[in-house]
């Protein structure tokens, strides 16, 4: 049995658990256990809720990792996170009690990426290819950014305007990586997420999708954390 702990990988909006391949493969060749679960962004609420049911799962000590709003997901824990030591937030939101993406996102002109949702009839917004391939993974080799864009998982619009609660960083200690080319979450967003939780940052001159275009550097990012807390 490995002594190392167990990673769980939170993908964000217009994503899905394949947009970690990369790093799990690495992390499989450290010999790391490693799950990234299907979000169904319905709501904040049942995605905490899907979250809770995956490190309830787990055996031991868990690394929780969040990309862009999986760092919603993983910040809504709260206090009550199973087996969780650490958070690692990738290009993310890393929202303090009382605040809303909405508010945060209606604060300044749209990004690039976003700047064009497709909100369905049932209030979930899709990214329209064109700024998926060309902002939200700029940094992607085209052809794989069309597959990304093709296995999206859209989010309902509500998820905006949910209230963040008492953020589990307040209690267990984060690992922040800022996208410096990010177009989706502006990098000085990123930035003042992180300095406010006090995490351990790095920079990468990335799109938003670091996880897909430098996964090595997320993978270093993630086995800095292991060793924060190990010992």
């Amino acid at each position: 049995m490995s002594d190392l702990p167990h990673i769980v990988l939170v993908h964000g909006a217009w994503a899905d658990g394949s947009c970690w391949s990369a790093v799990i493969g690495k992390l499989h060749e450290r010999g790391y256990s490693v799950t990234a679960p299907q979000f169904p962004e319905s709501s904040l609420a049942a995605d905490v809720a899907r979250l809770r049911q995956v490190l309830n799962r787990q055996t031991g000590p868990t690394v929780v990792v969040g990309h862009s709003y999986g760092g919603q997901i993983i910040t809504a824990l709260g206090e009550d996170a199973p087996n969780a030591v650490a958070l690692v937030y990738i290009a993310a939101f890393g929202l303090d009690e009382g605040e809303t993406i909405g508010a945060l996102v209606e604060g300044g002109p749209p990004s690039p990426a976003l700047g064009n949702l497709d909100v369905d009839a049932l209030g979930f917004a899709w990214l329209p290819e064109d700024d998926f391939v060309g902002h939200f993974a700029a940094d992607v080799d085209p052809a794989q950014a069309k597959i990304m864009h093709a296995v999206q998982q859209p989010i309902s619009l509500s998820t905006f305007g949910d209230v963040m609660g008492v953020p589990a960083w307040r209690h267990l200690p984060s690992w922040f990586m800022v996208a410096t080319n990010d177009e989706a979450i502006p990098p000085d967003g990123e930035r003042q997420f992180a300095a406010r939780m006090g995490a351990t940052t790095v920079e990468v001159a990335s799109s938003h999708v670091p996880m897909v275009s430098q996964p090595d550097e997320v993978v270093a990012l993630i086995e800095a954390a292991v060793a924060g807390v190990s010992g």
